[in-house]
């Protein structure tokens, strides 16, 4: 079967010169369009991919980019891909997954060659360098996270604010006056990702706002950062009784063995929440109280999105889930 590789070898030109052929956005000179269509001819190349774009019709396949770094907690990571396919597989579209780093050079490449009808974008980053070039696609194109420019952008995504203020709610309302973060690890902050930065700063704010002593640590997925951070937090914190974790799975099993291991009992010595967790935490001991981020709740809609866009003018918005709450006995009142 020929591809547009080997219509671009056969006429002399570019993929992007046999795009722009096929498919008009730009204008050529007569010259190369006449090599590119003779060569489409002559491979066939409209019984494919391509002739299908030349009539106008649709490929069905979403191209969804979602880098791989090597701080990325791949359980969570694959979750939402996971649901972007399952959402995707709904409308019959099949999903082009792109996991390279250098996400706006792969991006470009599968666009120009028109084979895909849009983009959904996960791992958005504060200063994400994906940013200009998904702003000038002509496919939909839809965010699931929150870039520090959203301008001319279709974004979905948890409310990570709000989630953040109800984990300070509760502690509050049940009387903590000292509670304590512990976050990601280092790397994902100073690697821009946009949901821990936002969780951590409505968190702080939040907890001041209400006259709370607070502090925050960031661990790395090993025990002995983990207890860095427990330890880090007690020591800013000396009467602290509330601890809300933003962390990875095993941030989190190490954790409360470290509170169990000197003896502080959950919740009767230290009242524990797990917040915006893409897991269970029903099989922890105790069972946490939790804030879920549930993967369906914004892949879906973000899905959604990109076929309404197909369809029509969608304006450019920022569409952000609540939070929900779901108590397991975790926080109580602190002793007296």
């Amino acid at each position: 079967m020929a591809t547009i590789h080997d219509v671009a070898r056969r006429a002399g030109v570019s993929i992007s010169t046999v795009s722009y052929a096929l498919s008009g956005k730009r204008s050529i000179a007569e010259a190369t369009r006449i090599r590119v269509n003779e060569a489409v001819e002559a491979l066939g190349y409209r019984a494919h991919a391509g002739a299908r774009m030349l009539a106008g019709d649709r490929t069905n396949i979403f191209a969804l980019t979602a880098p791989l770094h090597s701080e990325t907690y791949a359980p969570a990571h694959m979750a939402f891909v996971l649901s972007v396919v399952r959402a995707a597989r709904e409308h019959d579209y099949d999903v082009l997954l792109l996991t390279q780093d250098e996400g706006a050079g792969s991006l470009r490449r599968v666009v120009t060659s028109s084979l895909v009808d849009g983009v959904i974008v996960l791992d958005v980053s504060d200063e994400d360098e994906r940013i200009d070039m998904l702003r000038s696609l002509d496919v939909p194109v839809t965010l699931v996270g929150v870039p520090r420019d959203t301008d001319g952008l279709v974004c979905v995504d948890m409310d990570f604010e709000s989630a953040a203020a109800l984990s300070v709610e509760h502690l509050a309302a049940a009387g903590h006056r000292s509670v304590g973060l512990i976050g990601h690890s280092r790397a994902v902050y100073e690697r821009g990702s946009n949901f821990p930065r936002r969780f951590r700063d409505a968190f702080l704010a939040s907890a001041r706002e209400r006259g709370l002593d607070v502090a925050f640590e960031m661990a790395d997925r090993d025990s002995a950062t983990v207890r860095g951070a427990v330890d880090g937090l007690m020591s800013a914190l000396p009467g602290m009784t509330g601890l809300v974790m933003h962390s990875d799975e095993s941030v989190q099993t190490s954790a409360l063995a470290i509170l169990k291991d000197r003896g502080i009992a959950v919740p009767r010595d230290m009242s524990v929440l797990s917040a915006c967790s893409s897991f269970s935490t029903e099989h922890f001991e105790p069972p946490l109280d939790t804030i879920p981020l549930i993967p369906d709740d914004t892949c879906f809609p973000a899905v959604a999105l990109a076929l309404r866009q197909l369809s029509g003018a969608v304006a450019p918005h920022v569409e952000l889930v609540p939070p929900r709450y779901l108590e397991r006995g975790s926080i109580s009142a602190p002793r007296a």
